[in-house]
Formats: C-alpha cells, structure tokens, sequence
C-alpha cells in the first residue's frame, strides 16, 4: 500500500534494457524502482532519464518478455541501498547484490545509500601507514599506504590479472585487522573462475561484487558503488582495514559511455561523457581515512590502457585524481620479468609519509633513490648501446647497463612473497655491488 500513489502502467516502448514510462510525476533521477511484470519474478531498475512526463527507465536482468499493457512499475521514492552486516565477509554477490555463491542472502543490520556520503577535506587523515604487497618493486620504490588511490595501468594481453591476485594473496599489514573487497566489472567465466579461486585460497576476509560480461550493463555501474559501501561500513564502523581491488575500470567507463549513449547526452573525448571525470572522482574519493576514527579504505583499481595509450581519457582521468599509478610494461613481460611494472612511469605520491624509522627502515628512502638513479642511468646506456654498440661506451657506462639487466632481473622479477626487509636487503646488496664494480 505504500507505494500505491508511486506505480504506473504506463509503459509505452521497450528498447532492450530500457523502458520508457508515459505520464509519470513522481520521478527523480537515480531512483530506484521495482518492476513488476503479470507473471514472473519481479526486477530492479534505476532512473536514467526525466523528459518532462516521459522517463527512461534501465532494468537489471533486462525486460525480455515484459507485456507492455499489463507490466507495472513502482517508484520507490529512494536511491538504491546497499544491505550492511559483518557477515558479508566470506560471500561472493552479483552487481546488484544477488548471492552469487549459491548461500543465502544474511539479515542486514543496516542500510546504506551506494552513492556514500563525501569525506570533509578537513576531517581527512594523510595517509601514513605502510601496507606490505609482498612486491619489491611497489613495497621498495612504490609504497603502497593505508588510505591511498594507487591504480594499476595495464595493457590488453600483459598480466594485470596475476599482479592484483598476488596482491589479493600477499597484502598485509603489521598490525590491526585486515580485509578485501573485490569487485569485478565486466568480467569473463575465465576471469571470475581465476579471480574466485584466488579469494577462496587467500587468507585474508574477503567479500566480493562480480559482474560478468554477460550480465545488465546498468550493474556495472552498480557494483563498485556497493562494494566502496561495504567497504566503507567494515572501515568506519567496525574498524577494519580495507583495501578495495576494482578490476577492470575501463569496462565501468564503457558501461557509463553506454549508458550516457541511451540518454542521447553530448559526447566528450572519445564518445565517453563529459562528466565521466566527476563520476570516477565520485568512486576514487570514497578512499581514504578519518580522523579519530579506526579504519581505513585503501584502493587499488585496474585499467586496462587501449592501445597502450597512457594519454586515453580513462587513465588519464584517473590519474589525475589518484595518487599515483604502477604501469605495466610490455617489453619486461616479453623478457619473462614478472611483476612487469615499469619503474620509471610507475610513481606513489604518498610514498615519503609510510617509509622510514618507525615504518619501514631508515635508510629506505636512500636506497629507493639510489636504485632509481642508477636503474634510469642504465635504460639511458640501453639506448646509447643500439647506437654506438657495447664495445664503444666506458666501463662506467657499460656498468650502468649490467645494472639495469641485473635490477629487473633479481630486484623486479619474482614469484613469492618478499618481506620488505628482504626487499631492502635485495636493493642494498645491487648497490654496493656496482659500486664495487665501477
């Protein structure tokens, strides 16, 4: 009965997840509304566009066999809320929180707007907290802190998945309790079959949001909203540490190009909307931490670069509201060097608050810049070297080059987990080698 003013059966067209409703005066835009078709189980739907008395309505799990005369539509008057309990840890969902894992669905403590509410500048805390990757090349030159936005900038074809599992297995901190949220956007079978494996195997609590390829667009959009929801509620509420893992963000940017097309809004670089900078910006700045309250929101989001394009309007764009990035190199994965992470792009802006005495080591910051003197002196020789040849550079500079080859080949590339003392014992020892050897 509480809904009886708010429901119509004015559908006019359907036009694959869209409908279109005649004659509505109580709509806004994002707000949640439940379709109710005369025979099947009833959907969800959001609010895309206001056209006067016309509005646009995008289902999820799409509108295949809606009767156009019969089919009801009841506008909740609310944006979309996300269920909040601790036992949301362990389970796997769809975007649009469905249990995905065949359990049931937990009894909420509580509930939450998925668009969250903005951080006063003034109440945030400076990220200074080192978290341990496990990787030498991010917990050496690329320190990852707690409350940090560090995205991973990959390319089609180079190991974006392997880098965030091993993440996913081997990030830790030294002390407090820990957990992950995932979310999965766009993904392939094989992809949510690697990524789910890896989560089960993991140590760390987890919980996750996939959406596959197959699945309404319009969840997409959808699921990194709940999960930073979720994320917020185990950080600021029940005082965990959460790093948030967002894989892949340029399938969410294509989503909100889709949809921005189904609106028939004026398109920017690209095709991709022209708020589409607010939008991520509405997502990454959910990161972060309070102060005076326990817990923390550290995110890591994955974005597969087109064409290997760094200058591409999405991570351009994330990159300018992020706090630095890993970038993935092609040519180190061609040379069988595992992290691929290219050093000299690669960059944490965060990194001189979460190292040294009382963090890391005292003498981290040193040997971090020493190792990425000497490593960019050495692809300098590299490109001397094509030139000119080996044998017509000096000792020094021939040095410069067995530097560089022995750097990615005993510091970058690895398989287990390095603690950061072995990290900084491993830059240590390159160091006073090639000192000795110049």
């Amino acid at each position: 009965m509480r809904y009886a003013e708010h429901s119509y059966r004015t559908v006019s067209r359907v036009a694959g997840p869209l409908l279109f409703l005649e004659n509505v005066f109580t709509a806004r835009m994002g707000e949640s509304v439940l379709v109710l078709p005369p025979e099947g189980e009833p959907a969800e739907g959001e609010v895309l566009e206001i056209s006067g008395r016309t509005v646009m309505v995008e289902v999820l799990g799409g509108t295949r066999g809606l009767d156009l005369e019969k089919t009801r539509v009841v506008f909740t008057d609310a944006v979309k809320h996300a269920p909040l309990s601790p036992l949301v840890l362990g389970r796997i969902f769809s975007g649009s929180f469905a249990p995905r894992d065949g359990k049931p669905m937990f009894v909420p403590d509580s509930y939450a707007p998925v668009t969250g509410a903005p951080i006063n500048p003034s109440a945030r805390e400076t990220p200074r907290e080192f978290i341990e990757t496990g990787l030498s090349v991010v917990d050496g030159l690329n320190t990852l802190v707690k409350g940090q936005k560090l995205p991973v900038f990959s390319g089609s074809g180079l190991p974006s998945m392997e880098v965030a599992a091993f993440l996913l297995r081997h990030a830790r901190l030294t002390r407090g309790s820990f957990a992950v949220v995932f979310a999965g956007l766009g993904l392939t079978h094989r992809e949510y079959a690697f990524y789910r494996a890896v989560l089960e195997e993991a140590a760390t609590e987890y919980a996750a949001f996939v959406n596959l390829a197959s699945d309404p667009v319009l969840e997409r959009l959808l699921a990194p909203r709940l999960a930073l929801s979720v994320a917020e509620y185990l950080a600021f509420e029940r005082g965990m540490d959460v790093l948030v893992l967002l894989a892949d963000m340029a399938n969410y940017c294509d989503a909100l190009r889709e949809v921005s097309t189904s609106r028939e809004e004026l398109p920017g670089r690209r095709g991709y909307p022209g708020y589409m900078y607010s939008d991520l910006a509405s997502l990454y700045e959910r990161a972060g931490r309070i102060k005076g309250v326990e817990g923390s929101v550290t995110m890591l989001p994955v974005v597969t670069m087109p064409e290997d394009d760094i200058t591409h309007p999405v991570p351009d764009l994330t990159g300018y509201i992020t706090e630095g990035q890993l970038v993935l190199s092609r040519a180190l994965h061609a040379r069988g060097v595992f992290p691929p992470v290219d050093v000299l792009p690669s960059l944490s802006r965060l990194m001189q608050e979460g190292i040294g005495e009382g963090r890391t080591r005292k003498d981290h910051k040193a040997l971090a810049g020493r190792m990425y003197s000497m490593y960019a002196r050495g692809r300098e020789m590299r490109r001397l070297e094509a030139i000119i040849g080996r044998e017509g550079m000096s000792e020094r500079d021939r040095g410069m080059l067995d530097f560089a080859d022995a750097f990615e080949r005993e510091f970058v590339t690895q398989r287990g987990r390095r603690s950061v003392g072995e990290t900084l014992e491993a830059a240590r020892r390159l160091a006073e080698r090639f000192r000795e050897e110049q």
